[in-house]
């Protein structure tokens, strides 16, 4: 996958894991708040997902997203996602 070139990227000095570990916690805070002030979950998860893939499209583009985005149903039926393994 590639980077835009317009854009340098800044490396974080935590590794992978852990900055997913962070963000992960930054999206279930924002995730609370939202539930707490009446959004629906379904729109919630809708929206999180357009702007996912809106970011990923962006840094590595449509051709690479597509690709990613063709596993992930093997990967929902394997359980990947669901909350009672999620071991995020």
């Amino acid at each position: 996958m590639r980077h835009p070139a317009s854009f340098p990227h800044h490396q974080d000095p935590r590794p992978d894991h852990e900055q997913k570990q962070a963000a992960l916690g930054y999206l279930n805070e924002a995730w609370a708040e939202a539930r707490h002030d009446g959004v629906d979950g379904d729109c919630l998860a809708q929206a999180s997902l357009f702007a996912a893939l809106a970011e990923l499209v962006g840094t590595y583009g449509e051709d690479a997203v597509a690709t990613f985005a063709e596993g992930l149903a093997a990967r929902v039926r394997n359980g990947e996602f669901s909350l009672a393994l999620a071991k995020q």
